[in-house]
């Protein structure tokens, strides 16, 4: 699409299905034009067309938080009794937003306040309160809008009553880690019970009484690391991570933003969650 920008005439990409737009709504907030349609003979596929050497405007640019990042803290706030927390400023593109909609149908308290428009982009501050969560079915046709977000998922549903059943997982193998894997791996090691069905993960919910206890192998996954590390807020025995460094790929303030909201970290030769403030 970048290329397309310098071309003469309109430069078309077919996606196989719907990727996240930001790009598209960036270029348009500069005054490109930009447009997007279903391919009619191949469902699920999207056209995306940019008109070549426009006039472009520059623009001061607010970059909203990642909501990706955000999942942590919303989680955490979740499955730990007496918690309020207002994250501001967060991404809710709906391409991103797929995690969030999932938990409410968990039973989340989870409210969009002050919404807006950034630079193209929905934007607002979400204020999460504990909540008991129960398990649900997430379709797979849902998985593009959050599949960065599973690993915190499984944490919730550990910590939800019941069974949550996520589909269409495949993806999940050619993350950093295979993602699958190493969830379900780490869910055993806490004490819970996942079941891997194809690219279906199963998660039988304790209700919040997660035993805990162990150290759980993150495989340089910064995603694994951190929501091992949440998962240990609802765990009657600290739940460890043998490595933290991988954290700092996408979240390098995550341990000083879960001190600062009252989580104890008990460091020894690993990082612990044993409980909150």
């Amino acid at each position: 699409m970048l290329a397309g920008l310098q071309a003469r005439g309109a430069t078309t990409v077919i996606e196989p299905a719907a990727t996240r737009d930001h790009t598209e709504r960036m270029l348009r907030h500069f005054g490109a034009e930009v447009f997007s349609e279903p391919v009619a003979d191949r469902p699920g596929a999207v056209a995306v067309t940019v008109t070549g050497q426009p006039e472009l405007v520059g623009s001061d640019i607010v970059v909203p938080g990642d909501p990706s990042s955000a999942a942590f803290l919303v989680v955490a706030a979740l499955i730990t009794e007496g918690s309020d927390v207002t994250l501001q400023n967060v991404g809710l593109n709906p391409q991103r937003t797929g995690l969030f909609e999932t938990l409410r149908e968990m039973g989340a308290d989870l409210v969009i306040e002050n919404e807006r428009d950034e630079a193209g982009e929905p934007v607002g501050d979400l204020r999460v309160r504990s909540s008991k969560l129960k398990g649900v079915t997430v379709p797979a046709v849902r998985a593009p809008s959050m599949i960065d977000e599973y690993p915190i998922l499984a944490v919730a549903a550990a910590c939800a009553t019941g069974e949550t059943r996520m589909e269409g997982l495949a993806e999940l193998r050619v993350k950093e880690s295979d993602r699958l894997a190493a969830i379900a791996s780490g869910l055993t090691v806490c004490g819970i019970l996942p079941e891997i069905d194809g690219d279906t993960l199963c998660v039988q919910g304790v209700a919040g009484a997660v035993p805990g206890g162990g150290v759980v192998s993150v495989h340089m996954d910064h995603r694994i690391a951190m929501s091992f590390l949440i998962l240990g807020l609802s765990a009657e025995h600290a739940i460890g991570i043998d490595d933290e460094s991988a954290i700092a790929t996408s979240y390098p303030n995550f341990l000083d933003h879960l001190t600062e909201l009252g989580v104890k970290l008990k460091k020894t030769d690993l990082p612990l969650v044993g409980g909150v403030a």
